[in-house]
C-alpha cells in the first residue's frame, strides 16, 4: 500500500478576510462566529480522499498583521499552492491581492499554484468588489 500524498497550503491575507474561516469549515465542517487574531501561523491537517487514494492536506493559516507579514515568506518556500484570500466587503484587501501573489512568485517563481479566493460573498449588501 502506498503512503498518501501529501500538499501543503498556505492561505495568505489581509487580516479579518476570513482564511481561519476558510479552513475551519473546510477542515472541521465548523464556524466560530467570533474572531480570534491568529498570531504568527497554525497549521490544521486534513485527510481527503481522491480516486480512491488518500490524501494529506496542510492547511496553514498566516496571520494577516502587518507585523507578522515578514515571517511569512519562510512557510511558503515549500507550499503546493497559496491562496490568497480577499474580503469582498473590503476593497483594499482585494487591491493588497497584487502585493501577495508578486511576494509569492518572488520568492517561488511558477513553482506554486496561486488561489485567488473572495470570501464573505452572503454578506451582498455590503459588497465592494
Amino acid at each position: 500500500m502506498s503512503s498518501a500524498a501529501k500538499f501543503k497550503f498556505i492561505f495568505l491575507g489581509d487580516e479579518f478576510v476570513g482564511k481561519t474561516s476558510i479552513i475551519q469549515r473546510f477542515a472541521s465542517n465548523s464556524f466560530e462566529e467570533a474572531y480570534v487574531n491568529t498570531i504568527g501561523m497554525d497549521l490544521i491537517p486534513k485527510k481527503i480522499t481522491v480516486d480512491d487514494k488518500p490524501v494529506r492536506l496542510q492547511l496553514w493559516d498566516t496571520a494577516g498583521q502587518e507585523r507578522f507579514r515578514a515571517l511569512i515568506p519562510g512557510y511558503f518556500r515549500d507550499a503546493d499552492v497559496a491562496v490568497i484570500v480577499y474580503d469582498v466587503v473590503n476593497r483594499k484587501s482585494f487591491d493588497e491581492t497584487a502585493s501577495w501573489a508578486e511576494e509569492v512568485r518572488r520568492e517561488r517563481g511558477d513553482e506554486v499554484i496561486l488561489a485567488l479566493v473572495g470570501n464573505k460573498v452572503d454578506l451582498t449588501d455590503l459588497r465592494q468588489v
